[in-house]
């Protein structure tokens, strides 16, 4: 029987994740946050000995930022974890973001790739650094076993994190300029393949994406973006970051480069372990997002539409100036007699 602690269980991945090793008769210890120490007061009663520590806490970004924690802080109490249980394989789920966004990144990205999170995205360096702590318990100790997993942007219908809601949310709304292509994992598939590396004890580095990848040019169709007035590159900068600072979206600072340029990323490797995908890019986002109401307006319903606000819109126009043409004769004829 394999015993596994699950951080961060109570996320919308750490249920799921739960849930599917539970029907693989692995006993799942769940933790929410990190581990008390042993001398704690805590009265739960915690295994002498643990198999896996499964990590998906680290990445959870919204409870990160809600508890002002660093990625790399939190690392380290699973770390802790592992050799208070006498584990000796650690399952951590990164994310892609940390190879970063660069014109000249090769589609796809694979998993010996040099990593290069953006210097602005603080959370994408600390991912990084998680994965360097990671890789030095596994070299301190021989047996040792560690899966590292970099999931593409991981999506489901209502347990999208604020994170993920604010990368969507501007991808595909360029003006006047070509957009990158895209991925879209839903969170089921990312739980299954946390689920495969505790089952085969995965060792490595593993990608995790749908089979290809989403043109830039389809994920403006599926957003069914609003026409837009053109604005200079550095005033749409300033502009996004005022919006997203008072809770208006669409980019948080740093993250912008995520939006403008490829990052997508390979999953021949743990295709090749056993995993794949049920999901596909489009199915992911289609799910994960509200379509617009005019996107489910068709060609013609929507050309009606455009011609009844403009005339609408004339007719209004029209009206004004009567109301108000009327109103300064009235006048004018007051003050002449």
């Amino acid at each position: 029987m394999v015993t596994a602690v699950l951080t961060g269980a109570s996320s919308p991945l750490g249920s799921r994740v739960a849930a599917l090793l539970a029907t693989e008769d692995i006993t799942v210890l769940k933790l929410d946050e990190s581990l008390p120490p042993a001398s704690s007061s805590d009265t739960t009663e915690w295994p002498e000995i643990a198999d896996v520590v499964v990590d998906v806490g680290t990445s959870d970004y919204d409870r990160r930022a809600e508890r002002r924690e660093s990625a790399s802080e939190f690392i380290m109490s699973s770390l802790a974890a592992a050799d208070r249980f006498g584990a000796d394989q650690i399952v951590f789920v990164s994310s892609a973001l940390v190879y970063g966004a660069a014109p000249n990144n090769p589609k796809p990205l694979t998993e010996d790739a040099v990593l290069r999170p953006d210097v602005e995205f603080v959370f994408a360096r600390q991912l990084a650094s998680a994965e360097e702590l990671v890789d030095e318990w596994r070299r301190a100790r021989a047996g040792r076993v560690t899966t590292v997993l970099r999931p593409a942007l991981s999506l489901a219908e209502g347990d999208s994190s604020r994170l993920a809601a604010a990368l969507v949310s501007g991808l595909g709304h360029r003006i006047a300029q070509v957009d990158p292509p895209s991925q879209f994992l839903h969170l089921d598939d990312l739980a299954a393949a946390v689920a495969l590396a505790v089952r085969r004890r995965l060792d490595g580095v593993f990608n995790v994406a749908p089979d290809g990848w989403v043109p830039g040019e389809r994920v403006r169709a599926l957003s069914g973006e609003r026409p837009r007035f053109p604005m200079p590159e550095r005033l749409s900068e300033v502009v996004a970051s005022l919006r997203w600072r008072f809770q208006r979206g669409p980019l948080p600072p740093g993250l912008a480069s995520y939006a403008r340029e490829p990052w997508i990323v390979s999953n021949g490797r743990l295709r090749d372990a056993g995993w794949a995908p049920t999901v596909t890019n489009e199915q992911a986002y289609v799910e994960a997002t509200e379509a617009p109401w005019w996107t489910m307006v068709s060609p013609k319903r929507r050309q009606e539409l455009t011609l009844g606000a403009v005339a609408l819109g004339a007719t209004l126009a029209t009206v004004v100036a009567v109301v108000f043409g009327g109103r300064w004769l009235r006048r004018r004829r007051a003050r002449v007699g």
